[in-house]
């Protein structure tokens, strides 16, 4: 098969959970890419020669050949689009309805859990760093994160909708923020997430983010 040529850019750190998501995306689809990586401490996103790839001046960006594309939601989509079943991988479910839902959870966790976001930043997920306790507001943030997870998942169940899609491991992010500091969450969804962290493709982020330590 020839492929297109696929870079992906990359904060340097590789800290970025949306940069993950869509580098877990091109894994499972199996679509060969490079990684390109912009150092966001020194703002060399705001920089011209970035600003000419990334519209939003942000990672994730896509490029496929000659086409840019970047915010992760949007990446990914186009990539379900670009690379469709059955030829490659899918990254949402096959039912229309579950796919919305998927959406759904995608486009929450994106927009909402600021305070579990600033103080459990993803330095917690890929360099072990440890913080204070919750706040009040993060304690409330995570109680309304953990009852939304029990509310989509029945006893022992492993993913979302009944097969993996990337809305799976959108959420193992956020929850692990809490389950890898030692926070208090409820041993049937740390299982869930612990069991999204050991897929093969989140594995090979957590391998090519501990090839780049940040201080």
């Amino acid at each position: 098969m020839n492929y297109p040529n696929v870079t992906l850019w990359s904060d340097a750190c590789f800290f970025s959970p949306y940069v993950m998501s869509v580098f877990v995306a091109l894994s499972e689809k199996g679509v060969p890419f490079s990684l390109q990586h912009i150092d966001l401490s020194s703002q060399e996103n705001l920089a011209q020669p970035y600003s000419q790839i990334s519209l939003t001046r942000r990672v994730p960006t896509l490029q496929v050949d000659d086409f840019l594309l970047s915010e992760s939601s949007a990446i990914e989509e186009y990539l379900e689009e670009r690379f469709p079943a059955p030829e490659f991988e899918r990254l949402y479910p096959r039912d229309l309805k579950k796919r919305a839902k998927a959406r759904e959870i995608q486009a929450w966790l994106r927009s909402d859990f600021l305070p579990i976001r600033e103080e459990r930043p993803t330095e917690v997920l890929f360099a072990g760093d440890t913080f204070g306790p919750l706040s009040e507001a993060a304690q409330h943030s995570a109680a309304k994160l953990i009852a939304a997870v029990e509310r989509l998942l029945s006893a022992g169940q492993q993913n979302l909708f009944g097969e993996w899609s990337i809305a799976d491991t959108d959420l193992a992010v956020m929850i692990n923020r809490l389950v890898l500091h030692g926070d208090a969450v409820p041993e049937s969804v740390a299982d869930y997430a612990h069991f999204q962290w050991q897929r093969a493709s989140v594995q090979l982020w957590l391998s090519e983010s501990s090839r780049r330590p940040c201080e």
